[in-house]
């Protein structure tokens, strides 16, 4: 099929896109190694040469090379936009060429009159303006260009359905109601697991070993990180089990979800509603053995999830997957909490990147079962929006977490490792999202819901190791 005006334009605002942040990211990690002492001339370092000795020099260099190299990329991009969009379209356009210059005066004056914290503070906010403008005309592009909708894939359902939390190859159809599995000690010890969602467990460890990390640094004892982690497995278990007693009517009417062990009576409401509260003991106890702080927000996280969420969000409004997200938060401030007793910007800036990407995540699986949601009676997004405002919502929240990540870098002093693991996923990611628009299906829902997840287990990742290691 021959790429069409649209395709080019759309393909050149996301290459654009995808340049601006790598610049907001380098100036990031440029601010960091203080590039600007090695380099204090403009627009070249007067007479210090590219070296491969002096990093600080590499860097200065190497930033100002690439500002030169994305604002030609920005112009290409907006040319080649132009005819094919909208005024509105051309409108952020126009906004984001118009702030390209002042931001390279900005960093001029870096070079020639000395970087101050509050020049450093609005070079970073207007980097994040360009972006914000490419974003913004890449989705009013997006939206204008491609209006297909998620047409019915039973295969790529079912194979979304077998990995996913609580999904099984056996699914029943809608409306039926599967019987007990058999019995037996294994079964029940495995449906006593499955009550705790076990594969949502790594990603939120995760979360929490980079609050530790951020907050603690090297000075983190294996203690505080092995009883953090062990509390945090508690706190994950028990809010999942009082979902799944407090879901069990509605898991019974979505197919998704009509195998679960409570949805199947496989284990009595009593005895899960007990099981959780064990959970959630010790989850508050192990919490408590490092600092009350700590204690508190294990707390607050299981009843927020069980409550707030499963009760009052999920059910009645179609923000719930937004305001929801506060939920996977948490993990970030009980890291910080117990290592430090105390949460710092830089716990504050991971909950607010995890807020932020929760929606952009989880809209991709909202999109795939959109029937399903809708046979249950639940108003998520897709549901009560539409597939085509769903899609614009997944990019602007991934353009959010992007920006969260940048600052991020900037707040939490983190340095190349991470600076190259977020343009790389964050990329990645974006493009899954672009073609998600572009030829809607559940393979590219699907797609672009694991690429998030890769995203955000990457990035947590290197925080780790650069907090910890480098």
């Amino acid at each position: 099929m021959p790429e069409t005006g649209s395709d080019r334009a759309v393909t050149a605002l996301a290459v654009a896109t995808v340049g601006v942040y790598v610049l907001v990211v380098a100036g990031a990690t440029a601010a960091i190694v203080d590039a600007v002492a090695a380099c204090a001339a403009w627009p070249t370092c007067g007479g210090a040469g590219l070296s491969f000795d002096d990093p600080q020099l590499l860097v200065a260099w190497g930033h100002r090379i690439l500002a030169l190299a994305v604002g030609l990329l920005v112009v290409w991009a907006a040319a080649t936009a132009w005819s094919a969009g909208s005024r509105r379209v051309r409108a952020g356009l126009v906004a984001t060429l118009a702030l390209y210059p002042i931001q390279v005066a900005i960093g001029a004056s870096f070079a020639l009159y000395g970087a101050t914290p509050l020049l450093a503070g609005v070079h970073l906010a207007v980097g994040m303006a360009i972006f914000t403008g490419l974003v913004v005309a890449l989705a009013l592009l997006l939206r204008e260009s491609y209006h297909g909708t998620i047409a019915s894939d039973a295969g790529v359902e079912r194979a979304m359905a077998d990995d996913d939390v609580g999904g099984d190859p056996s699914t029943p159809t809608p409306g039926e109601v599967p019987s007990a599995t058999g019995g037996g000690i294994r079964s029940t010890l495995l449906a006593y697991v499955r009550l705790t969602k076990p594969r949502l467990m790594w990603l939120l460890c995760l979360v929490a070993a980079a609050g530790m990390a951020l907050a603690a640094g090297p000075s983190l004892t294996l203690r505080t990180a092995v009883t953090t982690l062990a509390g945090g497995v508690f706190a994950i278990g028990a809010s999942g089990t009082f979902n799944h007693v407090l879901e069990r009517d509605l898991d019974r009417r979505m197919q998704r979800t009509a195998d679960r062990p409570l949805a199947t009576e496989q284990v009595g409401v009593r005895r899960a509603f007990g099981f959780g509260v064990v959970l959630a003991v010790a989850a508050v106890a192990a919490f408590a053995s490092i600092n009350l702080l700590a204690a508190a927000l294990g707390f607050a996280a299981i009843a927020y999830y069980s409550v707030v969420y499963t009760l009052l969000l999920k059910p009645n409004t179609v923000q719930n997957t937004v305001v929801g997200g506060l939920a996977g938060s948490f993990p970030a401030l009980i890291g910080a909490a117990a290592a430090t007793n105390t949460i710092g910007p830089a716990a504050l800036v991971l909950g607010a990147l995890i807020f932020l990407w929760t929606p952009a995540h989880f809209y991709n699986l909202a999109l795939v079962y959109r029937d399903d949601y809708a046979r249950g009676g639940v108003p998520m997004f897709p549901v009560v929006r539409g597939e085509a405002a769903t899609r614009t919502h997944i990019l602007g929240y991934l353009a959010a977490t992007l920006l969260a990540a940048a600052a991020l870098a900037a707040v939490a002093g983190l340095g190349l490792v991470y600076a190259a693991t977020a343009v790389a996923f964050g990329t990645v990611f974006l493009w899954t999202v672009v073609a998600l628009h572009r030829r809607p299906s559940r393979a590219a829902a699907w797609r672009s819901f694991h690429a998030s997840n890769a995203f955000l287990g990457a990035i947590l990742v290197a925080v780790v190791v650069d907090a910890l290691v480098l």
